[in-house]
């Protein structure tokens, strides 16, 4: 099976990336969408440039795809770069979306390939567990939540700051995944990455919400 990741560098396409890795698939390259504009209805903005130093670190082509982010436009534009690639399907990390997960299908079977989401309505806290637990080394890179502070920013999960996020996420009623806005990740290192990538950059926050304002990222091989 050849496939393409949709990978924004979070947390949820790598899971998905590592998962079509353990199924032993040949990964044709990981996809990224590059948002020129200043929203996306689909795809993860800050920090997507990124996904090329991951890419890199796992010996992988890294194919990027410049979109304006135009609601409806933007999955076209995914669409047809897509159809120049000798693929079998497309693995996304979609989880609970149901206008990002019914807009790739449909993609998909026009381009007829096939679509797998492997994390689509797992458990969240299961899921935030199995990535700590796997190797894993996910940086919340924004907040944007009550219960989540300054210190969150730039913070690179582990099992005891992911049990304080449990308890926070019961406590603020917020999704301790992130599917609701709340935080953004960037993967810093995983099992499918030959090293790391080290990553410095300053904090900004106004009280409420916050966000990594990256000023390097260079690749560390182990």
């Amino acid at each position: 099976m050849r496939v393409a990741i949709l990978s924004s560098g979070g947390k949820d396409s790598s899971a998905a990336w590592w998962w079509a890795k353990c199924k032993g698939w040949d990964i044709d390259c990981l996809v990224t969408v590059m948002i020129t504009g200043k929203d996306s209805w689909m795809f993860q903005i800050p920090g997507t440039e990124i996904v090329e130093k991951q890419a890199k670190l796992a010996g992988l082509n890294w194919l990027s795809i410049d979109s304006e982010g135009i609601q409806e436009q933007e999955i076209l534009d995914l669409e047809n770069k897509l159809s120049e690639l000798e693929i079998d399907g497309l693995v996304s990390g979609a989880i609970r979306s149901d206008y990002q997960k019914s807009r790739i299908e449909r993609m998909c079977h026009r381009l007829g390939i096939k679509s797998w989401t492997p994390l689509w309505h797992q458990s969240s806290l299961g899921h935030m567990r199995g990535l700590v637990s796997n190797g894993f080394k996910v940086m919340i890179t924004s907040v944007a939540c009550e219960g989540l502070t300054e210190k969150w920013i730039g913070h690179v999960l582990t099992k005891n700051s992911l049990d304080e996020m449990e308890e926070l996420s019961q406590k603020y009623r917020f999704n301790v995944d992130g599917e609701g806005g709340e935080y953004e990740t960037l993967v810093v290192s995983g099992p499918h990455f030959d090293g790391y990538l080290d990553v410095s950059g300053n904090t900004s926050w106004d009280g409420v919400r916050g966000e990594l304002k990256i000023e390097s990222v260079e690749m560390v091989r182990t």
